[in-house]
């Protein structure tokens, strides 16, 4: 095998922006490409490790021998090493072999820009490329339009180690999910399908969140173009992709990025900032121009190489406090005496700057659970950039409201109209989330009270109520034909549940539910502004009904939304409305369909001139048992 040549891919000004923390291409620099010099094919590698007296690139091909292939240090003091390897090709498995000015540390990493890894538990990098012929041309000339914040925008959460196995338990491919999963979000309706982590891990139980292969689908379904190819066949079917982004955390396995040349490269040096205490991982160091060069890098990687069109941040509650999860004592405050982490406050705001002023129709969604203020406020006036966030205290009253028997609901209906205090200080994602059933919390059905009947009907009042609620969706698998047991990563979805009438009524709801989503502007236009929405009567607690007017820019498509909580059904009930007409009934959840008793509205209703909740007009209706009710005005 030849020797290692000397030749680079960095410029001046690749070394410049990386020192400055605003290369956001570094892909295209570091790491293993497959090049040619002078006529001559094999691989260019370049690795970032000031702290290293020596690098070697090891593998197959050398036996994994040290000092066989020696890098070459830059002479920039940039710490990036580099160097041609003639006669390498595609397919060829190597790490990084550092030795550290540190006490002669030695240490054996993989490559942070590796485009492919081997199959845990082996865990060496595998030289690869990136060429594919996409077919989504269509989709990405479109996607600015399919993707702004006033279209439907409802997701669907997948991990794909457990939405389906095959027949002997075993893992689906990426190909195999670009016919069987396509086929199914297509069916169902959702606008999106997120994937939680597949960026390449290590341990299973993880659930992907903590990466070693940052540039790199796992290889756990296939390869790096199997996976382009279900991004591409999603893109075919109209439906957008979302990936889980981790820049919270990573673990300390011996060949990922901690310690990487004998050193706290990636980390905080500070233990306080650089180590994670719930999920003893190590923590960024934000503050380091080089790590944010990294980080932004890798964002871009992924909206620019596998055509993603969001990516859903993991953690920032996290990233954004000193003290999370510690004890006093056990963090230092900010210069000016405050808990905030201003590098991580920096680095969002760099991030999402980058990721808006180069990829049109994209969005960034925060998983951000405090009251952090203008998590999705653009940054030229102070916010953080985000295009949504995840309203977590939406998702806990809804969920402690509807585990209550209705019998004591009357006395908790502020548990639900709350939400609407603050609905709008936000760009708001309502989530039902993977993190919603596990650790014995249970199943989303599971949590519903009542006989048999009564956990679906009021499971469809759930997804009815979410989904005329102001803001976006997010619906974790299987909570779309009401799984029953808690989610297990480790087998897949019950499936065989849409056998019964119930669990197959479940999966018609969401499916009419996506529709209505996408087919009534009034549901998705103007969803983040106070003026799409407007209560009826939120004060019923005595019959614990609620109702309510959802608005999009045209008067004539307004909704009326009435939810009923109790299993009583309520005839001529009455509700306030502002014009004369008629409403029709064009969605309700207790439809025999979906398993409901078939009580509701059949024929259009007069609208009479009689005041009620404060309005000139009123209708009658019949209320069906635990359901969600939607009018339309006409």
């Amino acid at each position: 095998m030849n020797k290692v040549q000397s030749y680079s891919l960095l410029t001046d000004f690749d070394i410049d922006l990386f020192k400055a923390g605003k290369h956001f291409r570094l892909y295209e620099k570091l790491g293993a490409h497959l090049i040619e010099v002078n006529g001559v094919k094999g691989v260019y590698f370049a690795v970032w490790a000031p702290s290293a007296r020596s690098v070697s690139v090891v593998g197959d091909f050398n036996y994994w021998i040290q000092g066989e292939h020696q890098l070459q240090v830059r002479w920039d003091s940039s710490g990036i090493w580099e160097g041609f390897i003639p006669g390498l090709e595609k397919g060829t498995t190597y790490k990084y072999k550092i030795q550290s000015n540190n006490n002669g540390i030695i240490t054996e990493k993989a490559d942070p820009f590796a485009l492919y890894c081997e199959h845990p538990p082996h865990t060496a990098s595998v030289i690869w490329d990136l060429d594919y012929k996409w077919k989504d041309k269509s989709w990405m000339d479109n996607r600015k339009d399919k993707n702004g914040l006033d279209k439907p925008y409802s997701v669907y959460e997948v991990h794909l180690g457990s939405w389906k196995r095959n027949a002997e338990g075993k893992f689906l491919t990426y190909v195999e999910f670009a016919e069987d999963l396509v086929n199914y979000v297509k069916e169902t309706g959702f606008t999106h399908v997120e994937f939680m982590p597949i960026m390449e891990y290590p341990y299973d139980p993880s659930w992907g969140y903590q990466l070693v292969g940052y540039f790199a689908p796992t290889s756990r379904f296939g390869k790096p173009q199997d996976f382009m190819l279900l991004v591409d066949k999603l893109h075919q079917a109209g439906i957008g992709v979302i990936l889980d982004w981790v820049p919270s955390h990573f673990p300390d396995d011996a060949h990922g990025l901690g310690f990487f040349d004998g050193s706290n490269l990636f980390e905080h040096p500070d233990r306080r900032k650089g180590y994670h205490p719930d999920w003893k991982s190590l923590v960024f160091n934000y503050g380091r121009n080089e790590v944010r060069s990294f980080l932004i890098s890798n964002a871009i990687f992924w909206l620019q190489h596998y055509h993603v069109d969001g990516l859903r941040v993991d953690a920032v509650a996290s990233m954004l406090y000193l003290d999370y999860s510690r004890e006093e004592g056990e963090w230092e405050p900010n210069i000016f005496g405050g808990r905030e982490n201003l590098d991580t406050i920096s680095f969002l705001k760099d991030f999402n700057e980058a990721v808006y002023s180069n990829f049109e129709g994209v969005q960034t969604i925060a998983e951000e659970s405090t009251s952090f203020p203008m998590v999705s406020r653009p940054t030229f006036v102070g916010g953080l950039g985000f295009g949504m966030k995840w309203m977590m205290g939406w998702m806990h009253d809804t969920l402690q409201y509807f585990q209550k028997e209705p019998i004591y609901r009357k006395y908790h209906q502020n548990d639900l109209t709350f939400s609407m205090t603050y609905a709008f200080s936000e760009n708001f994602m309502l989530p039902l989330s993977h993190d919603e059933v596990v650790y014995g919390k249970k199943s989303i059905a599971g949590r519903m009270p009542g006989d048999e009947w009564q956990k679906f009907a009021n499971l469809r009042l759930l997804y009815g109520y979410m989904f005329t609620h102001p803001g976006t969706k997010l619906l974790f698998m299987g909570a779309e034909f009401g799984q029953s047991s808690e989610w297990n990563f480790e087998g897949s979805l019950d499936w065989h549940l849409l056998q019964y009438d119930f669990h197959n009524g479940i999966k018609k709801v969401i499916t009419d539910l996506n529709a209505l989503y996408k087919t009534y502007p009034a549901l998705h236009e103007k969803q983040f502004s106070p003026e799409s929405f407007e209560w009826i009567n939120y004060s019923d607690h005595q019959n614990a009904v609620m109702s309510y007017i959802r608005k999009g820019h045209n008067p004539k498509d307004d909704l009326i939304i009435v939810c009923n909580f109790t299993p009583v059904t309520r005839e001529n009930y009455r509700i306030g409305l502002s014009k004369k007409g008629k409403i029709t009934e064009i969605f309700n959840s207790d439809d025999i369909i979906y398993g409901g008793s078939g009580v509701g509205n059949s024929k259009a209703i007069k609208i009479e001139a009689d005041p009620w909740n404060g309005r000139d007009f009123s209708a009658a209706l019949v209320l069906p048992p635990l359901s969600v009710t939607v009018f339309k005005m006409s």
